[in-house]
């Protein structure tokens, strides 16, 4: 092809490229809220979600002057953006059956001082709206999406399940859902990424199963409790004294555990750092204890009951945004929960004592390799102690008020109560 082919074809798609409208592609958002309410409603169940029109990556979104969103221009894009992060994203079951698609019954770009979503009928007016004039000056970072999904339901007294993907829209998202029952009763669900299928009114089985299951993983993901179990068993394998050891530190987090469900801990935001930096002082502890000396049985279970309160609060901060989706069985998603706990505790411990008798047998000497795997706990153990500490550290700590000095009374007295019932039953034995 001769040069001035070439010349003449770089010209003709230059002036193509420049004659294109402006177009916005954009990296995933940091923090990102999704709002939405459901409601079943005769034969249709709707889902009305608002969403930061940011969130929809991987489509392309006109513009004006770079900045300005082109209404005329963007429908489709926002349509596709809504099929794809919205409809494809959430799940709805009516009876354990899939209600499978779900059908875009409307759609609506709105400003970010909107007001109209603080209730299902305004949101569902507001989604009906006409659109924003097309001269609107609205950048685009700042729009809303106003998103009515539409399932076909046999009977809006069924029972409901959902599933949402709505943590691929941000690197962080927070999901607040209404559920308006048929009765006008709302129920509220917050959450932060992906939970699951949750059951908007779940039976006192499927509460129990939910939370057995989530003590489990709670417990078996949980790095720093793992390695207090693994301190504690360390110098004892024996059955009847793991047995008392796993049972004092399981009656100790079962109590705090319990009075945290309950609202009897500080509101403040320093109490979960402080919490944390007790259960790596506890594992510390434990793995200097056992570099230093070979305690006693007796000593051993009164530490795992005290360190034990810790750990239950630790519990707690897992417990706190999931007890939700328990429903009206607080009690049972508690015991449950303390349950699923227990079972993962159990499951780790009957790793842990063949394997340490494995190593203590064919590897290392069993003082020299108690010693050892207690002092790579206490070195990570420490670092998450400073860490944990220096957060801590970084809050401001209020003054003890009156609600406080009562919190402590009760955990006194509750303390006071359950080492007298031990120590009875120590008496009995």
């Amino acid at each position: 092809m001769r040069p001035a082919v070439w010349f003449v074809s770089i010209v003709a798609a230059v002036a193509i490229v420049a004659s294109l409208p402006p177009v916005s592609a954009h990296e995933i958002p940091v923090d990102v809220t999704v709002r939405a309410y459901v409601k079943p409603d005769g034969d249709t169940l709707r889902m009305i979600v608002r969403v930061p029109l940011e969130s929809f990556r991987d489509v392309i979104i006109p513009t004006r002057n770079e900045v300005y969103l082109d209404f005329e221009k963007s429908a489709g894009a926002v349509h596709a953006g809504a099929l794809l992060w919205i409809a494809q994203g959430t799940r709805f079951l009516e009876d354990g059956g899939d209600l499978g698609s779900a059908r875009i019954a409307a759609l609506r770009v709105t400003l970010p001082s909107d007001p109209f979503f603080d209730s299902y009928e305004a949101a569902l007016a507001n989604v009906h709206a006409p659109p924003l004039p097309a001269t609107t000056d609205l950048v685009w970072t700042q729009a809303l999406v106003d998103v009515l999904l539409e399932y076909p339901i046999r009977s809006d007294r069924s029972r409901f399940a959902f599933e949402t993907e709505f943590a691929r829209l941000g690197l962080r998202t927070e999901t607040v859902i209404y559920y308006v029952t048929p009765d006008a009763d709302v129920r509220f669900f917050r959450y932060t990424g992906n939970p699951g299928l949750v059951q908007l009114d779940p039976r006192w089985t499927e509460a129990a199963r939910r939370f057995v299951v989530s003590g489990v993983e709670h417990i078996l993901e949980g790095i720093d409790h793992l390695l207090f179990l693994l301190c504690l068993v360390v110098p004892f394998r024996q059955f009847r004294p793991l047995l008392l050891i796993v049972t004092a530190f399981t009656v100790g987090h079962s109590v705090t555990l319990a009075s945290a469900a309950l609202g009897w801990v500080p509101a403040g935001l320093w109490f979960p750092p402080f919490i944390e930096t007790l259960i790596a002082a506890s594992i510390v502890w434990m793995a200097f204890e056992n570099i230093a000396s070979t305690p006693s049985v007796r000593r051993r279970w009164i530490l795992a009951l005290v360190f034990g309160l810790a750990h239950g609060f630790g519990f707690s901060f897992a417990l706190a945004e999931s007890l939700q989706f328990g429903g009206e069985h607080l009690v049972m998603s508690l015991l449950a929960f303390n349950v699923g706990v227990e079972l993962g505790q159990v499951a780790a411990v009957l790793v842990f004592v063949p394997l340490l008798a494995v190593v203590f047998r064919y590897i290392v000497a069993e003082r020299i390799g108690g010693i050892l795997i207690s002092a790579v706990v206490a070195h990570q153990a420490w670092h998450w102690m400073e860490e944990r500490g220096a957060d801590f550290l970084a809050h401001d700590i209020p003054a003890p008020t009156a609600e406080a000095w009562t919190w402590i009374i009760r955990a006194v007295i509750a303390a006071w109560v359950l080492g007298g019932g031990l120590w009875l039953m120590r008496m009995r034995r």
